[in-house]
Parts: C-alpha cells; structure tokens; sequence
C-alpha cells in the first residue's frame, strides 16, 4: 500500500451526492493478509479467523510456506504476491519462474491459488521487469498445465494514470508501462489489479471532496459524468481504471480491488467509526458494481491485523486492522450479506 496522490478524479465530485443503495447477494469480501507486526497469531490461526467469519478469499504479499501449507485444503481462495525485489530476477530469467513456480504452486495442490500479483505498486525502473516477469511466469503456470486456472497479473494504484477525471477520460501516463501490460492482460484473460484507497485522496484534498462521498455515505447530491452517476468516490476510481484500460485498447480486462481500507487512528479522519463504516459500506457495495461495469466486484479489504512494523511516512498505515491481535474484531463488522446466495462462487452475480 502506497500514499496515493491527489487525483482530478475527486475534484470536482466534491460537493455532493446520495446515499449509495446497498445491495445483498454478495459473498465474502477478500481480506489482505499483511504480516508486518508482533506477536501475531499463527498462519494456521489466521486461516481458521477466516473461516470462522466467512471470509474465503486471501492475499498475502509474498509466497510464505506456513501460510500456504496452512490454507491447504481450506477452500480459501488465494492472491500470492511476487515481492518487488524479486521481479527483476524472474524477468530475467525464464528458470527463475518456473523454480519460483514449483517451489511456491506446485508444491501444495491441496491451495486454491487465484492470482499471482507480479509487484505491488512498482515504481521507478522496477516497472521495467514487471511485463517481462509477468510472460515467464504465465510460461511456467502454462508448462505446469495450470495457465487457465492462475492469471498472472501486478496490483498498481491510481498514479498510474494520467488524466483521471472526468472517470470517462482516465488513461494511463504515456510514458509508463501499463499501455502494455494492460494489452497483455486482455490476451491472457487476466484482470488488472488495482489498490483503491478514497481516504488517501479525501485527507488530501479535504476542503473539495466530502468526507461522506468517500464513505458511501453520500446524501445530498451526486456526480454526473455524461450518462453515469456517482454516489461515491470509490466508483469514480475504479471506473477511471476502466477508462483507462479502454484507451489502451484493453477494454475487456476486469478490474479486481486488490486492496481497500480506511485506517483507524492516526489522523483526525482515520478513527474506528470511519473504519467500521468505510469496511461494512464497501462489503456491502460490492455487489451492484460500478456505474461502467455494473455486477459483483472483486474486492479486498486491507487488512487483517495493524502492522506496527510497517514502514510508512505516516502513522495511519500501521491501522487498518481488522481484526485484533487476540482474533477478536476491532469493531462490528458482517464479511458476508445476510442475503447471500452460497450456491454461487464469489465474483458470480
């Protein structure tokens, strides 16, 4: 998770807006898995906190054997990321892939492996490797007889993107790399995954943008960009990625909320009441879609615990937790509508 910059997106969707409809139907919400703290329960412990609330999709950030041996045979769906200081290598290096492919996939049949994430937010000369990395990894998935079953894709956020509002005009930056990789991804059926954080654009720019336009909380008006309209700033992001994907010429690639939070403490917007509201609305969101792509949204919500060794410029990303070190909920919280249809696969409308 990277502080995401102001985006023209929000800026003039600032005003006003409804009170979003909350749909049911959906099934469990993904939860990222951030490990960067003390005294943290076990793998095995963490897997039996996801199924005891109903949680059946994971993603943890790189390939850790006790976390993987723990949700063998769980039915937790799995996001396994390739951490950034590794992608150069398995660019570089087709037998570096398929080592990373038999060591981390191979070896437990028994994980509902979903995605793998090639970098989470690379930046810099990174973004150089993260294409080439992507190929010889869905090379190796392909050898192993597993292409159609994991897509290979990279979590990025919005400063990938240039223009980004109005929603309709998102694209990427011309001089960055996601024209191609988003090319790649519509010739392998993969989603793009995308980190999506309105509090970092809201405490950012919060004279323009009501705080209740990014809590799905929105009651007075609403954003009009031609024929859509937008109740919250969650979907104004998330359809500018849309947009995007559009210019590039990769129109039918699905966006997957591979991460989206709203901290607890640390700053006068971050605290529990936010949190609680930000997380339950969002669960509660995910099933009607955005006003480009209407139907269920795969979706993420960071994290399960706080992080007191995460690095960051700000004290509000050791506090997006969940959970408390003890399995307990920070505050009330339902993963799953009440009204859920269990006959169907999560991401099935």
């Amino acid at each position: 998770m990277a502080k995401q910059a102001v985006v023209p997106v929000v800026a003039l969707a600032l005003l006003l807006g409804a009170l979003a409809t909350i749909p049911a139907g959906v099934r469990s919400i993904g939860v990222c898995y951030g490990m960067n703290g003390d005294d943290l329960p076990s793998a095995s412990d963490v897997v039996q906190l996801y199924k005891d609330n109903g949680i059946d999709s994971m993603r943890i950030y790189s390939p850790d054997t006790d976390v993987l041996q723990a949700l063998s045979g769980s039915d937790i769906a799995v996001t396994v990321g390739v951490p950034n200081a590794d992608v150069g290598a398995i660019a570089s290096h087709p037998s570096a892939a398929a080592a990373w492919v038999q060591t981390y996939v191979l070896a437990f049949p028994a994980v509902q492996f979903r995605y793998i994430a090639v970098g989470n937010e690379v930046v810099g000369a990174g973004t150089e490797s993260v294409l080439p990395a992507m190929r010889n990894l869905d090379r190796a998935l392909s050898a192993a007889g597993l292409a159609d079953d994991i897509k290979v894709s990279t979590a990025v956020t919005l400063d990938v993107v240039g223009t980004s509002f109005p929603p309709s005009a998102g694209s990427f930056l011309e001089e960055g790399y996601m024209t191609h990789v988003a090319q790649y991804l519509q010739s392998t059926g993969a989603p793009l995954l995308a980190n999506v954080y309105p509090y970092y654009s809201y405490v950012s720019n919060p004279g323009q943008i009501d705080i209740n336009y990014a809590l799905f909380n929105w009651r007075s008006s609403n954003v009009l960009d031609g024929n859509n309209t937008y109740l919250n700033l969650f979907d104004a992001m998330v359809d500018c990625f849309y947009s995007a994907l559009e210019n590039a010429g990769a129109g039918n690639v699905t966006v997957v909320v591979s991460e989206s939070g709203w901290p607890s403490a640390g700053s006068k917007a971050a605290n529990a009441s936010n949190s609680r509201t930000y997380s339950q609305n969002l669960i509660n969101h995910v099933a009607q879609g955005t006003p480009k792509r209407p139907g269920v949204i795969e979706a993420y919500i960071y994290a399960t615990f706080n992080e007191d060794h995460k690095l960051a410029d700000d004290e509000t990303r050791r506090h997006f937790g969940l959970f408390n070190k003890d399995r307990s909920l920070a505050y009330p919280i339902d993963f799953v509508s009440p009204k859920q249809d269990r006959s169907r696969p999560f991401g099935v409308p």
